[in-house]
């Protein structure tokens, strides 16, 4: 909350009500009691993203495209306002209504972070399948790490599972602070090279190079024609029931909470060896985070091996 009231004041600051884009649910009012702070948000009643997949007979990249043309342009607007949303993930992406041709909302702004508010952000926080190798490597990073999120997410819309997994959290880090991901066959054959290009353009390991909103806007995959027709909906809905069911959803942690365990881990196993034992980078003792400071969410999703981490 105390995240939400400052992009308020921010907001007010630079002489807008609320934060207003089509794709934004909204804060539409705020009640104040002794005890409590209300907040009354836009209503959106369309079902969450991976449901609605589901449910579709019919879905293709130009789907995939529109889905993620619409995320780009709202996290553009953050940016330019100056906010980093810090958790993007298909679970904060929420139908507008049940109509079919529905636009999409970027919900939960819980980890949301004003740039330049007079701290570097350093603090791990997201949802470990979908933040960005320097957010896990406790380097100081950008708004460079929602465009990350956007490649995750457009990877699973096109194939229904995740880049990253490994039922051993270490090693899933290791995964994504090498950026080691491949677009296995045959669920990629039926893929354009526009689409992967566009997604390795988001997914890149260097966030100094990495696309940003304006860039990945202007992608042919995105801006022109290059997004095929061709019916994916059976391949990818199996695989996201397979890899997303809801009863793994509670399942899940952030990235802060991760961290913190595999630290309470290594320092159990270092202390049975020998005292002198250092952690790894990035499991450092710097990796312990001032819970003072942040906010932490402890919603999200875990997920089965996908489909090319099974035997």
């Amino acid at each position: 909350i105390l995240v939400i009231i400052s992009i308020i004041h921010i907001v007010i600051s630079r002489r807008q009500t609320v934060l207003k884009h089509a794709n934004i649910v909204s804060l539409e009012d705020i009640f104040e009691s002794k005890s409590h702070l209300y907040l009354v948000m836009q209503l959106v009643s369309g079902g969450e993203l991976f449901d609605r997949i589901v449910e579709k007979g019919f879905y293709t990249e130009k789907d995939a495209s529109k889905l993620i043309q619409q995320i780009l342009d709202a996290v553009k607007y953050l940016h330019d306002m100056g906010i980093v949303h810090r958790d993007l993930k298909p679970e904060n992406l929420l139908y507008y209504s049940m109509e079919e041709d529905s636009k999409i909302m970027i919900s939960d702004f819980g980890l949301s972070k004003i740039e330049g508010s007079g701290s570097v952000m350093s603090t791990a926080c997201g949802t470990p399948g979908y933040v960005a190798p320097e957010v896990l490597a406790q380097k100081p990073y950008s708004k460079a790490v929602d465009c990350w999120s956007i490649g995750v997410i457009a990877y699973i819309l096109l194939c229904g599972y995740p880049p990253f997994y490994d039922e051993n959290d270490a090693k899933l880090f290791e995964q994504i602070l090498k950026a080691e991901y491949e677009f296995d066959s045959p669920y990629w054959d039926d893929i354009s090279d526009s689409a992967k290009d566009f997604i390795v353009h988001l997914m890149e390991k260097d966030p100094r190079i990495r696309y940003t909103c304006d860039q990945a806007l202007q992608h042919p995959w995105i801006a022109g024609d290059t997004a095929l027709d061709k019916n994916i909906h059976e391949s990818v809905s199996a695989q996201i029931r397979k890899n997303f069911a809801k009863s793994k959803w509670r399942q899940a942690f952030n990235a802060t909470a991760v961290v913190r365990h595999m630290r309470r881990l290594q320092l159990g196993t270092s202390q049975e060896a020998t005292s002198q034992t250092t952690l790894p980078s990035p499991l450092r003792a710097h990796l312990l985070l001032s819970e003072a400071t942040e906010t932490e969410d402890t919603t999200g999703q875990w997920v089965k091996a996908p489909p090319h981490h099974t035997s």
